[in-house]
């Protein structure tokens, strides 16, 4: 098949790494693959080298932004249009909110020459709690509209579909539920000999119970709520992978807790693979997810996590299995979640080889490909 991936930006994020590792799968099973992505906005880290390092081919399309622009957004449309006619791919698959939108209103101006399959996927969705009542009634309105000119409509987990759903963005049977699916061996590690230069790089020894974070310091993720959270567990230290418009907040609050000495922010990391075996235990506290990769990733390299109960974290987290799953800004129980693990090794331990044996099988790369396959093909055939 002829494949078009369109996304808004290749930020550092969950949803940039999921695309270019289905898109390098399915270049691998003989697929023409192309993915389209906006400009990345200032103060965000680009995950553009990872095209690079899976042999993707990668096209660049300025006029694609995160901000509603009138006049950028019809000149990415009209450009996703030409692109669509002239390369006349079989499927167009778009993914995030704006290039969603952008994506499958060049479909349907395309007439004759529209793609045979036009898939979205929701790797999350800002259809509550990001914006004001009127414009979230606006994006939800857009989207009922834009269901009708998808052909199938993909969610990254279960509690993303039904939140969809209720939403009344379409109705269930319009929805696949395919999680995400990454070369996990591949993107972590945990050498011993990167534990010790790491945790050394963080300012913390050998007894120092490490907690790990990775993302943007925005307010949906809830960021001060890390910082409060460690500040309640003895003998904490708390390592922050990542940046965003919450940083001088957060660094205020640091001070005010007196945490100084045990906060370190190290701004955005292109290799996270090599910082996950650095920590005792992992911590989300989020106010919406839509499979948390950093979970993913972490539990991957044996790291328990401790995350809140938001969006589709518990398709990632198996509350006392793999890890723990709070309320959202529960401080309390979060920090004693974490007390647990710093004071009983072996409970950490049994954790950590559980989500690294269950990561695996169910976040496999070639089990997306298979299934996002599946989808493309049904369309087809019919």
């Amino acid at each position: 098949m002829k494949i078009v991936h369109v996304i808004a930006r290749l930020n550092v994020g969950g949803a940039a790494l999921s695309v270019l590792e289905l898109a390098a799968a399915q270049r691998r099973r003989g697929h023409d693959v192309l993915v389209v992505a906006g400009t990345i906005p200032e103060g965000e880290a680009s995950m553009e080298y990872v095209a690079r390092e899976l042999d993707v081919p990668y096209l660049r399309l300025p006029a694609l932004k995160r901000e509603v622009s009138i006049l950028a957004d019809l000149e990415a449309i009209r450009t996703l249009r030409r692109l669509l006619r002239e390369r006349q791919p079989d499927v167009l698959h778009t993914h995030t909110s704006k290039a969603g939108t952008t994506g499958r209103l060049a479909a349907l101006l395309s007439g004759r020459r529209r793609p045979k399959v036009v898939v979205h996927t929701f790797h999350g969705h800002v259809l509550s709690g990001y914006f004001d009542t009127t414009r979230e009634r606006m994006f939800r309105v857009i989207e009922r509209v834009l269901a009708h000119a998808s052909d199938r409509l993909i969610a990254v987990s279960e509690e993303v579909r039904d939140d969809l759903v209720r939403l009344r963005v379409a109705p269930f049977a319009k929805f696949s539920v395919i999680p995400y699916g990454f070369d996990l061996d591949g993107r972590v590690r945990h050498d011993d000999r990167e534990r010790i230069r790491n945790r050394a790089e963080a300012g913390a020894g050998d007894t120092a119970f490490v907690i790990g974070w990775a993302g943007r310091l925005t307010a949906v993720k809830r960021p001060l709520d890390l910082v409060r959270t460690a500040a309640a567990v003895d003998g904490s230290v708390l390592v922050l992978a990542g940046d965003g418009e919450l940083r001088p907040e957060l660094e205020a609050l640091t001070n005010e807790l007196g945490m100084s000495d045990r906060v370190h922010l190290l701004g955005y990391v292109s290799d996270m693979g090599s910082w996950y075996a650095a920590f005792d235990a992992f911590l989300l506290t989020s106010a919406n997810e839509g499979a948390p990769v950093v979970a993913i990733e972490a539990q991957a390299a044996a790291v328990p996590v401790v995350a809140t109960d938001a969006g589709g974290t518990r398709a990632v987290v198996d509350d006392g299995e793999t890890g723990f799953v709070v309320n959202i800004g529960d401080i309390d129980a979060l920090a004693d979640r974490l007390s647990r693990l710093r004071d009983d090794p072996r409970l950490s331990n049994e954790l950590g080889a559980a989500g690294a044996e269950r990561m695996r099988k169910k976040f496999s790369i070639e089990r997306m490909a298979d299934n996002v396959e599946a989808v493309y093909a049904k369309i087809l055939n019919r």
